[in-house]
């Protein structure tokens, strides 16, 4: 593949240098921020069909190109050509921000922190529904009353965990935050607006709202805190700002939310959940169809952010959610139509690749099966949304419901839809990915040529010798250690990328995992790239998506060509301020020329320091 002549033209069909505002690259994408987004969208195919280009993600104002592994080598080329510096724009402009991105990005940020929490608790309610309902516990023991606490407990003070999070999100005080939600849930307050009298505050009148378990109070709330904190900040001098600007927050915040923003935001959140409760009741198999079948394209958007608020909703209010359902069928539908592509493919490496991905759809990761298999020949992907339309109708006609808030979307997280329709659920797994395989089948598509594939997965034999022998890697940061299927980015934890681990680490420091050479360091910081002695490729990749940090947080400790030995620190970064900005800082460790070794092996499983035996590779 020649990486100028794949530059050259994804820059002509992306509108040339002087339509673009703003490029940089991550480890699989160059992410565009275009003045016209339009252009690059109308040569969408165009684009998908250049040599080495793997497919193309529209999200909010990011043009995403996904390349892969040459990424790097390909955005050199662009920069060349386009006359541009690294990480920034033909015209030095600034960044535009798209208001519905920012919603997205917000409510994303406050509920991913969240999520363990709730997922735990909700584990340990539909733990004790089964326990309940086979009579093993009994509703009056003690045990059954305790287990109940814990399961409620995250969901009953749900307000005052989201304030915390919100309030990280928009930089505000987050003690502050969590008092206006403290005083919400207060005994006193709880009893004053449950007791069907009129309340009113210095004579205006207050509605009565129960503010246990919901969501959208407390995020609108929270909200308007950082502009009305912000605002006394500035007034009140520097010495009298610790006492007065959270009393004065407080006293602003608590009654305008009880008076104003938690009326209008229950009143939302209960349109909401009457909106879906009405959509399910009265178009019945329709609305299934139209979510299971959409649901694909809803992820590709983001859109899917817009909906965590009224999910998280349903489950604190109801006990149950019919949204998730659909985003399960819509996964499965990926995974057929990725299915039938590697049964009916006569390219021997494309064939590979699309079961390879298939069952990383049924795993639930459906990246790699929708934008490698399905979207790049078209009528996979229509075959893909048919299996997660016909799967959705299912689900709908039969009331398949969703009980515990977990993270997973695929076959591992069946467990969160034990409850009364857990069998029906079950059965809508095979629906969904035989609906996708079968409609891809009648529907056919144009197969990827042979010589296309050839001169990219052969090696060319020029007599080298690979330069690799058997090698054990150090690990290169302190932390817990996970296995790469359970990291959430698509592209590592299926493998796409290489073999390697990951870690989730408990301090902000890494280190060289062998003897060798820097081959890359991202501007971002974020990424190394090394060549050991031995000749194995290690990446290491502090984070999920801190590419859009831009270096915030990331202290190098390295160049680029330089010679580093096994210990020597490289990088430095913020934990606790990586975290706070809405991002994971779990940390994969990738052997990137994964092909070149018979075997690649964790030493590792459960926690690890700095310079321990990580992996062992032959």
């Amino acid at each position: 593949m020649s990486h100028q002549k794949t530059a050259e033209q994804i820059l002509e069909l992306v509108g040339g240098e002087k339509n673009i505002q703003h490029v940089i690259h991550c480890i699989t994408r160059l992410r565009f921020n275009l003045h016209d987004q339009s252009l690059a969208k109308q040569n969408k195919a165009k684009i998908e069909a250049i040599k080495g280009v793997m497919g193309v993600n529209v999200s909010g104002d990011q043009f995403q190109v996904i390349i892969g592994n040459d990424v790097p080598k390909v955005y050199e080329e662009l920069t060349k050509i386009a006359h541009i510096s690294s990480g920034s724009g033909g015209n030095g402009e600034k960044k535009k921000v798209n208001v519905i991105s920012s919603i997205f990005d917000v409510i994303s940020g406050s509920f991913t922190p969240l999520l363990p929490a709730i997922a735990g608790a909700g584990m340990i309610k539909g733990i004790l529904a089964i326990l309940a309902a086979l009579n093993w516990v009994s509703p009056e023991s003690h045990a059954y009353i305790i287990l109940n606490a814990i399961g409620d407990g995250a969901f009953y003070f749900l307000p005052i965990l989201l304030a915390l999070s919100v309030a990280k999100k928009f930089g505000s005080n987050i003690y502050v935050a969590g008092a206006i939600a403290t005083s919400l849930l207060h005994p006193t307050m709880t009893a004053l607006l449950g007791a069907g009298e009129p309340v009113e505050f210095l004579g205006l009148p207050v509605t009565a709202v129960t503010y246990s378990s919901t969501v959208i109070p407390i995020l609108l709330a929270i909200w308007l805190t950082t502009y009305v904190e912000k605002a006394f900040d500035r007034i009140i001098p520097s010495m009298l700002k610790l006492i007065f600007v959270p009393t004065f927050t407080l006293l602003v915040m608590v009654p305008v939310t009880l008076i104003a923003i938690g009326p209008l935001g229950t009143i939302l959140g209960n349109w909401l959940s009457i909106g879906v409760d009405f959509l399910f009741e009265h178009t019945g198999i329709l609305a299934g169809l139209l979510l299971g079948g959409t649901f694909s394209l809803i992820i590709m958007t983001g859109m899917h952010y817009a909906l965590t608020p009224i999910i998280v909703n349903n489950l604190a209010t109801k006990g149950y959610d019919m949204l998730i359902p659909h985003m399960l069928v819509a996964n499965m539908g990926q995974a057929g139509a990725a299915f039938a592509v590697a049964l009916r493919s006569k390219n021997r490496s494309f064939k590979s690749i699309a079961m390879s991905t298939s069952i990383t759809a049924l795993m639930g990761v459906t990246e790699p099966a929708m934008y490698g298999v399905n979207m790049r020949l078209k009528k996979p992907f229509i075959g893909a949304l048919i299996g997660g339309a016909v799967g959705g109708a299912y689900f709908s006609a039969v009331g398949v419901k969703y009980f515990i808030l977990g993270g997973n979307v695929g076959l591992p997280g069946l467990a969160s839809f034990i409850g009364d329709t857990f069998f029906l659920a079950l059965l809508g797994v095979p629906i969904a990915f035989i609906a996708g395989a079968l409609a891809t089948f009648l529907l056919g598509f144009d197969d990827i040529e042979e010589e296309e594939t050839s001169e990219e997965t052969v090696p060319e034999t020029n007599n080298e010798v690979l330069s690799v022998t058997q090698e054990e890697l150090v690990s290169p940061l302190k932390g817990q250690v996970v296995e790469l299927k359970d990291v959430s980015d698509a592209v590592f934890s299926s493998e796409a990328m290489g073999k390697g681990i990951a870690i989730l680490p408990s301090e902000g420091k890494v280190v060289a995992p062998a003897d060798g050479v820097v081959t890359t360091l991202f501007a971002t910081k974020h990424a190394i790239g090394i060549k050991t002695n031995n000749g194995a490729e290690v990446l290491i990749h502090v984070g999920i998506d801190t590419v859009q940090l831009d270096g915030k947080h990331f202290t190098a400790h390295i160049e680029q060509d330089a010679t580093v030995k096994a210990g020597e620190l490289l990088v430095e970064f913020d934990i606790e301020a990586i975290k706070e900005a809405g991002y994971e800082v779990v940390t994969p460790i990738i052997v990137t020329n994964t092909p070149d070794y018979t075997d690649i092996t964790a030493l590792k499983k459960d926690h690890v320091d700095r310079n321990e035996k990580l992996l062992a590779i032959s």
